[in-house]
């Protein structure tokens, strides 16, 4: 992939287009927290079998993942993302016709196939396009990731609340995607194809221990966010919260993730060596899952929103982490691809396993807690990624 220097005017547009893009790769999994009360209602789902909703897309994401890379160097990437694009909105669409549990997870499938795609070429465009500001555009695509996210869990209660239909709640999601699209689309032009000799070789990580490291270290991150995506609302409806204001929790705490999204970066750019940060944000994860356990109720807006602001920052320094052991941009790229890929079949069985711990236990205080020990292990593994060593482990 070239290194490809846009005019200001270009990169500016470039950039608007990028984070109309990222909006798209989470309403279809934030929006079910908020509205399953409702759902359950009408499709008879038990924990377990909503975690389905959450865990699946999650897990289609990380195979198709693998293929993302191989698809991009045979269309395009414009042609990718554009195709992503009506995937996702298609299988958003189809949530206003559906009443069924097999139904609904089908949808969330298809929409973590077109949000993989996106996620598998977009860090190599970025580090193509903006070489010298990875860590900031990388901020603000994952912050906007993030805030597709907080819109959604806000809002739709909201759509749920005027028209009496969780459909529809789960549905008006596809105007973000033709919102994008048309922005994308714009942007053909300017987004080249990659070159001839790059689409000869596609080159995979598997055999690389490094790999297989960051890949697991994202994963463990991200299984707390997509937990707490899941669960936090029906967390607080079970504590006699309303689904209403149990979204608005969430849509807090998505916010929090986005401010984080952009800060940690930020302040992160300026320095090779991201262990520092990425200790710090894993201990802040840590000490708001021990407050959400203990004292849920006397300080329930302060927990969320600090665990906003570790979750946010972790997951793009994850991504950050990754792009840094290399140079060239289609190599960070298929490494990235290699770690979500992988990163995200781990995160997928979080939604899942805490499900079954809530439908046999009766409580989420134990998926909190398995959480904390799964940062206290990544608090270990941090240890490792010394940039001194970064070519010695990924030649």
């Amino acid at each position: 992939m070239e290194n490809v220097r846009t005019s200001s005017t270009h990169a500016a547009w470039l950039l608007v287009s990028i984070a109309l893009v990222a909006l798209n790769l989470r309403p279809s999994m934030a929006a079910v927290g908020p509205l399953l009360s409702a759902i359950r209602g009408e499709v008879p789902l038990n924990f377990s079998t909503a975690s389905l909703l959450t865990m699946l897309p999650v897990m289609s994401m990380g195979l198709a993942m693998f293929l993302g890379m191989r698809i991009a160097l045979r269309i395009g990437e414009h042609r990718t993302i554009v195709l992503s694009l009506l995937i996702i909105g298609l299988a958003t669409a189809s949530r206003l016709y559906l009443d069924s549990a097999a139904g609904l997870i089908a949808s969330a499938i298809v929409a973590g196939l077109g949000i993989a795609l996106i996620q598998a070429v977009m860090p190599a465009l970025i580090k193509s396009r903006f070489a010298d500001n990875v860590s900031l555009l990388m901020g603000l695509y994952v912050t906007s990731i993030m805030g597709g996210a907080a819109i959604a869990a806000s809002f739709s209660p909201f759509v749920l609340a005027q028209t009496g239909s969780w459909r529809l709640g789960l549905a008006i999601w596809a105007l973000l995607a033709l919102i994008a699209l048309g922005s994308w689309y714009g942007q053909r032009s300017s987004i080249t194809s990659l070159p001839e000799e790059a689409s000869r070789h596609h080159e995979t990580f598997s055999s690389n221990a490094r790999a297989w490291l960051l890949a697991i270290f994202f994963g463990l991150g991200t299984a707390s966010y997509t937990c707490v995506l899941a669960w936090l609302a029906p967390y607080y409806v079970e504590k006699g919260w309303s689904e209403q204001h149990a979204g608005l929790l969430l849509g807090l705490l998505t916010a929090m993730e986005v401010l984080s999204g952009l800060v940690v970066p930020a302040i992160a750019n300026s320095s090779r060596d991201k262990r520092l940060v990425l200790g710090v944000l894993l201990a802040l994860i840590i000490g708001c899952f021990c407050g959400l356990i203990l004292s849920p109720e006397h300080f329930s807006l302060l927990w969320p929103c600090l665990l906003g602001l570790g979750i946010g920052g972790l997951f793009p320094m994850s991504l950050i982490v990754s792009l840094d052991h290399l140079d060239n941009p289609r190599r960070a790229g298929g490494l990235t691809a290699f770690v979500q890929g992988v990163g995200y079949l781990i995160a997928g069985l979080s939604p899942l396993i805490a499900g079954m711990i809530r439908d046999q236990l009766g409580s989420f205080e134990w998926a909190w807690w398995s959480l904390t020990a799964i940062m206290a292990l990544m608090m270990v593994m941090v240890l490792r990624f010394d940039p001194k060593g970064y070519g010695r482990h990924i030649r």
